[in-house]
């Protein structure tokens, strides 16, 4: 398993420790992302592989870019490349477009990034971190948020190496553990009552995992471990992919436009990709990259449904002992790699169920790392939701057809992962590494 990284920063205050620690921390990421690139070749860095997904080497200059915007906001800096906020602007540069404006290439998009570096340990030095500090800085918020930026990209660029096909990344593999014997029912029961969803605002979270409130949940269960292989091929053997009766009509469209009929990696011949590796459909594996509408007809044919945002995170945080709400599964601890398979560099899921350290309250097992869960809700602001520091990163993306994933995967970095964090896409993509459990009403 892999190592486990700083994760929780300090929040501020005039300790020069905190100010060291957030410099290590970018200075991690930023050997982190290098370290991924570093075996790719030019070609293949700079040209864009698939038209859901930049090339790697705009992600490279994107993550500097973002670093060039963000100072200039909260130290008061000029631009270093003014002349490139507009190539790396997400909003502004769809991903299927970004093939196409003038990005740097790799020797440019290093040269920028370093730079940035620098000037971003420099600009440290000075900020008033502590909570009298200005919005930005106050707390640490702006330094937190560059170090989450860059470890989001991070798995962005490992799903458009996964995309790309088997003769581009051979990455080095951490060991897994070994698949568990589980006894035991295949799902837990969660009771009903209210827990308190979302980020109490006591360390780093975006804006949409805000405000905290209170959410009444009926009594269900949910599936112990995320649905494996071996169940998917039930699935796919009882004519799942032909059955337009499992299927949500805008699924159904989608599935027989696309002929979709396994999962994303999944060869006809009974085998799986992941990254240079074929081989055999290893049965205890979570089934990952499969779309909303693959996951919601699956649980309908199980007799289940998707569960809801607020299910899922009751499932991973509510603690009955307490009756708090805890910020990873097992509890308030960091995560571990023997709790959560995080952090990259296994380059897998691990075997559904192979981590029980990581149980939450209600016996669920690996809901942070592994693959990320898709829930049945559309994404969108709570009650009393405040765009911060700009709405660009969730508010735009709020009312569309774009529904919640939580939990993270083996390709997350454990700085993101935790019981509040809400990711999203379109119910049709599946190039993220993507599974999902399935939920019950009470009986």
């Amino acid at each position: 398993m892999a190592p486990h990284h700083l994760q929780t920063l300090p929040r501020g205050g005039a300790d020069p420790l905190a100010t060291y620690a957030y410099g290590e921390a970018l200075a991690e990421g930023r050997g982190r992302t290098l370290a991924l690139v570093a075996p790719v070749s030019e070609r293949n860095l700079n040209r864009q592989h698939h038209p859901l997904m930049s090339p790697l080497v705009w992600d490279l200059g994107h993550i500097a870019a973002f670093e060039d915007l963000w100072l200039c906001r909260s130290a008061g800096l000029d631009p270093l490349r003014p002349e490139l906020s507009e190539v790396y602007d997400a909003a502004e540069t769809p991903r299927s477009d970004r093939g196409e404006i003038g990005y740097l290439r790799r020797a440019e998009a290093l040269d920028f990034m370093q730079q940035m570096h620098e000037r971003a340990l420099a600009a440290l030095e000075i900020a008033d971190i502590s909570p009298d500090g200005d919005r930005l800085n106050a707390g640490g918020f702006v330094w937190e948020m560059l170090i989450a930026h860059e470890h989001q990209h991070n798995e962005t660029m490992l799903q458009t190496l996964q995309l790309v096909g088997p003769d581009v990344y051979s990455p080095s593999r951490w060991p897994l553990p070994p698949a568990p014997q589980l006894g035991g029912p295949d799902a837990v029961e969660v009771v009903a009552g209210p827990f308190r969803m979302g980020d109490p605002d006591r360390e780093f979270a975006y804006d949409n995992e805000r405000p905290r409130h209170e959410v009444h949940v009926d009594a269900f269960s949910i599936d112990r471990t995320a649905v494996t292989n071996a169940a998917f091929l039930e699935f796919v053997a009882d004519g799942g992919y032909s059955r337009s009766e499992l299927w949500d009509p805008a699924g159904w469209e989608w599935r027989t436009g696309e002929e979709v009929e396994r999962p994303l990696f999944w060869t006809a011949d009974g085998a799986e990709r992941r990254f240079e590796r074929v081989a055999e459909i290893e049965p205890d594996m979570p089934v990952m990259h499969v779309s909303w509408f693959e996951a919601d007809a699956f649980a309908r044919w199980r007799g289940g449904r998707l569960p809801t945002e607020g299910e899922w995170e009751k499932a991973a945080a509510f603690d009955p002992a307490t009756g708090g709400s805890r910020r990873w599964p097992w509890g308030d601890e960091e995560p571990s790699p023997q709790r959560a398979n995080l952090d990259q560099l296994a380059f897998s899921p691990a075997p559904a169920g192979s981590l029980p350290a990581g149980a939450s309250a209600c016996g669920a097992l690996g809901m942070v790392g592994d693959c990320w869960e898709w829930t049945a809700s559309r994404f969108g602001g709570y009650e009393g939701f405040e765009a911060f520091p700009y709405p660009q990163y969730s508010e735009v993306f709020f009312g569309g057809d774009f529904r919640v994933l939580r939990g993270g995967s083996w390709a997350t970095r454990a700085s993101i992962a935790r019981n509040t964090f809400r990711n999203w896409d379109h119910p049709q993509r599946r190039q993220i590494f993507v599974g999902f459990r399935c939920a019950y009403d009470a009986r």
